[in-house]
Order: structure tokens, then sequence, then C-alpha cells
């Protein structure tokens, strides 16, 4: 049976314009972490995220060669306050003016600024001088922008690690711990004020190292797995990453703030680690990565979040050597320092869009097949 190369060409056409489209979609971000001596100049990792699909970079702080390099790429950027900055930020509005003169002011908007985060983890840091003058912080930092003409423009807000919440099992019954209690009800209060995001890092790397049966690790990595039924909702979770978010959507709810929005600042697997790590691999990690990409771009959202892709900051950019820790704390990078892939997830835009379009035409002319085989017989 012949299919006419006009149809051919058509189904090539509106393919690639869907692969257009889909490299247009803003969700997938990066870290870009700093604590290495090894890293390629600014410039050229800008060039190397421009052939890429990713949209946003998340920095941990502010540096100013980086930020300079982003300009005019269109990339969204997150630069952060460092935890020591806190209580100067809280007690001085004018340091927080300062902070934004210095980074923020200069660069913006040829440099895309889209979020500021004041601190990084600071509510499970167990220093509460740092928890307690978070919000204050954070409050400053956004006078700041306000008094700068860029309130709305550009987020506030700060980065949580899962300890945040007392319970994530099942997803419905999350909940925040009790012990940060009105802490954590001005900081919703300010995010819900602000527009701004709560930015969370799920790891269901982390989850598996604690449960290393051979079904868990399938649930982590999307892979094909038996699901885990919601015994509150009836919902069957088929991975680990949808039971988590939303473990934090049923916190939120909970405290009566479901409308914030959620950001995944970090999420990752290490490619390789210690001997006596459990999980690393080339091949989890790859697994991870690509499938959590793939699920992110079919858009289907979370259970109790459907139809949207949650933004999410994949961890990280390149390896990080200086860090300390175990080996596989050195070892999340996706692109080595010579800019190339330590391995493939679809993230280049040239391959992802061959690819893409290639998968389009097989089903468009698979299904014309079909079609025109029935119309025969």
């Amino acid at each position: 049976m012949v299919v006419f190369p006009y149809t051919v060409a058509f189904l090539l056409l509106s393919s690639l314009q869907t692969v257009k489209i889909a490299n247009s979609q803003s969700f997938i971000g990066i870290n870009y972490g700093q604590v290495a001596d090894n890293l390629p100049p600014p410039p050229s990792t800008a060039k190397l995220l421009q052939s890429t699909s990713i949209q946003k970079v998340r920095l941990y702080g502010s540096d100013p060669a980086i930020i300079k390099a982003l300009a005019n790429t269109g990339i969204g950027i997150v630069i952060g306050t460092a935890n020591g900055d806190i209580p100067g930020l809280a007690s001085d509005p004018n340091f927080a003016k300062s902070w934004i003169n210095t980074n923020v002011l200069p660069f913006y908007p040829a440099s895309n600024i889209i979020l500021i985060t004041v601190g990084n983890e600071v509510m499970t840091s167990n220093d509460q001088n740092l928890v307690n003058r978070l919000l204050p912080a954070m409050q400053n930092v956004q006078n700041a922008l306000n008094d700068a003409s860029l309130g709305g423009k550009i987020k506030v807000s700060t980065v949580h690690s899962m300890g945040v919440l007392k319970q994530s099992e099942p997803p419905s019954s999350g909940s925040f711990d009790p012990s940060y209690g009105d802490l954590m009800k001005g900081l919703l209060e300010f995010n819900s004020a602000n527009g701004s995001p709560f930015a969370i890092n799920p790891y269901p790397y982390y989850a598996y190292r604690s449960d290393t049966r051979p079904e868990t690790l399938a649930f982590c990595l999307f892979q094909p797995n038996a699901g885990r039924t919601d015994g509150n909702t009836k919902i069957k979770y088929m991975n680990m990453f949808d039971a988590q978010v939303d473990a934090v959507f049923s916190a939120l709810n909970s405290m009566g703030f479901k409308n914030v929005e959620i950001v995944v600042a970090e999420t990752g697997w290490p490619f390789k680690g210690d001997d006596n790590d459990v999980g690393p691999s080339i091949e989890n990690a790859k697994a991870y990565n690509g499938n959590l990409i793939a699920h992110l771009r079919s858009m289907v959202g979370t259970p109790l979040m459907p139809g949207k892709s949650v933004d999410t900051y994949l961890f990280a950019l390149y390896d990080e050597d200086l860090k300390p820790g175990p080996g596989s704390e050195r070892s999340f990078g996706l692109f080595k320092t010579d800019l190339t892939m330590v391995y493939d997830v679809g993230l280049s835009t040239s391959s992802q869009a061959i690819m893409l379009a290639l998968a389009l035409v097989r089903t468009h002319v698979q299904s014309l097949l079909e079609v025109m085989g029935a119309l025969c017989h």
C-alpha cells in the first residue's frame, strides 16, 4: 500500500510544529552548582544551555559572571542568598536593598531573573537563629524589590527539604511537621500574598536508599511496577515522584494554601558512587532523569494536580568535585565539564526534535495505514 508523499510531508511538517511547541515548554530547569574547581567558563555554559530544551537555571548564589553570560538568552534565572546572609537581611532593610542593587539591578531585565531564593533548606538546618529570621529576611528582600519597582516581576521564596513534612505516606495524608507551626504558616502566607512558589527538594533516590527492594527501584525510576494505592483516595500511584509532590500538595491543602504553586527546586539521581552506595549507576540515573523528563513533557501532571507539569529543576548541570560526603554527592551531573553529555536523556534540542518528529510521523503513518486498510476491506 502506498502512502502519498504529500501526506507524509504534511505529517512531517505538523510533527515538527509539535516539536517546536514541545521545545518551548518552560517547566524543565537545571541546578548549576559551583562547588568545583574545574567548571567551564560561563559563556560556554550559556551556549550549552541554549543547545538544550532547558528553560531555567537555578544558581545557589548570585555569581555575576554567570548571570551576565545568560543575558539575552531568555533563560529564566533563579538566584539565591546564602544562609549566612539571612541574619543581615532580616535585621537591616538597607542590607536587603544593597543586595538587590548589587545582584539584580545591574543585570535585569537582559538577564531574565525570575526568582530569588532566600537560603536553602533553612527550616531543617536545626539553626534556630536562621529559622526565626527566615521570614523577616524574605520580607525585606521583597520590600527591596518593591522599592525598585520589580515586585511581582521577580518572586521571592525559600527552598525546603522533604524533611519539613511530618508525614508523606500515603500522599493524601501529607502534613508539615507541627513543630514548625506558626513559622511555616507565616512562610505560606508570604508565598500566597506575593504569588511566589513553595520550593521543595523531593529525591526518590533517597527513598530508594531506605527501601532497596526491586519493586521500590522500579517505582522510583518510573518503570513498570504494580503501583501503590493511597488507601484514603483509592488513587494508585505509579511513581515515587508523583507521590512525593502530591504529599506536599496535601500538606499545603491541610493548612489552607492549596493555591500556592509547588516548584521542584531539586531532584536527581547519581550515576556513580562509592562501593557501598546503593542505587547509583548510569543505567538508573538515565532511567530516572529520562523518564522524569518524559513524564513532565506528557503534561499529565500528578493525580492531585492533573493536566499541568510542575516546574522541575534537575540536579545537576555538572558534577561538583569539591563537595564533601560520599562519592555519589559528586556524581549527579548530566553534563561533563568538557560540555559533552554524561548520558543522554533527550535534552538536546536537535536530538529531541528528530526523535520526537520521527516518533510522531511513525504514529501518524501507522494510523493512516490502519484507516486505509479498513477502507480497503
